[in-house]
């Protein structure tokens, strides 16, 4: 369940003029600008886009981009965008650093559905003239290039049929790549880029049944192996996507220092789907509300955003 509370009823031209009075003057008013934005889902934030733009022929992105700075400008910067652009931001960021983020590109390919990650490979391709495969290919090698580029491109059934034959297997399948230590191999590869999701689940829990262990504590092996990190990110991502984002929420906060880009990614990308599920089990599994663990580790407008989209207000 989502986190936001957004109003049935809006007025973008209104919600417009609020924002531009925000942003004049001396000084800006962050909280104003929360005020509006912070309760308005994805459609809604389109559509006060569109009513800025044709009110003061002005790009609200670029005015807030001008008009903010630091980690609250980066959060509401992915607040604002459609989701699939987002998406395409938050992949090409990810592709671009020198030392990529694999996990990050595992995330947008495992936990969107097919039709999201089919906007999400057109809007990059829109923004950036490129195809998020062709620069996932380009930013990748070997193995790893080889299942990073079948994830993005994949297109699963979405449906909830399953086949227990095939599960059955593929559970030993998977078995017998893990008893060998034979984690790249093609028919790996292969079940995790083309089965749906319910598929998996059902072959991951046939393999739990069958060997008395999930398949991704088989899957920890050598931290420095980056092939067996992405595979076992992926099979966490598909199995049980609220138990992986709850890890990523712990450990963005647990560091020495906040992990604010694995924080803000989280809580931007879940607070219209699922966060208050992945909320209930951050403080189910850590004995601490996260907004309560989130305002310890953030301060200023970034920490009233994102306890904005918690669903809790400063």
């Amino acid at each position: 369940m989502a986190t936001i509370d957004a109003p049935k009823e809006v007025s973008f031209q209104q919600d417009a003029e609020v924002l531009r009075k925000a942003c004049n003057g001396w000084g800006t008013d962050e909280k104003a600008i929360i005020s509006v934005l912070g309760h308005r889902d994805a459609a809604q934030r389109k559509q006060i886009r569109l009513a800025y733009e044709d009110l003061y022929q002005e790009d609200l992105i670029k005015r807030l981009e001008s008009e903010l700075s630091g980690d609250f400008e980066r959060a509401m910067y992915r607040w604002i965008l459609d989701p699939a652009d987002r998406d395409a931001v938050l992949a090409n960021v990810a592709t671009k650093k020198l030392s990529p983020d694999h996990h990050v590109i595992v995330e947008i390919a495992c936990t969107r559905s097919p039709e999201e990650l089919l906007a999400i490979r057109r809007a990059y391709q829109a923004r950036y003239k490129r195809s998020l495969e062709e620069d996932v290919a380009a930013h990748t090698k070997g193995d790893t290039r080889m299942l990073l580029v079948a994830l993005v491109t994949a297109f699963r059934y979405d449906g909830e049929e399953i086949n227990t034959r095939v599960a059955n297997s593929e559970a030993k399948i998977l078995y017998e790549a893990v008893e060998n230590k034979k984690f790249n191999h093609e028919e790996v590869i292969r079940i995790l880029t083309t089965r749906s999701k319910m598929q998996l689940m059902a072959t991951f829990n046939r393999y739990r049944d069958d060997h008395g262990t999930s398949i991704t504590k088989l899957l920890q092996g050598d931290s420095g192996d980056e092939f067996l990190l992405v595979l076992r990110t992926a099979v966490r991502c598909l199995n049980d996507p609220k138990k992986y984002f709850e890890k990523v929420l712990r450990n963005s906060i647990r560091r020495m220092g906040t992990d604010e880009d694995a924080l803000t990614r989280v809580i931007v990308t879940r607070a219209e789907k699922d966060l208050k599920d992945i909320k209930e089990l951050y403080h189910k599994r850590n004995s601490v509300p996260l907004d309560q663990a989130v305002a310890k580790d953030t301060s200023g407008d970034y920490k009233a955003l994102l306890l904005t989209l918690l669903g809790k207000e400063d």
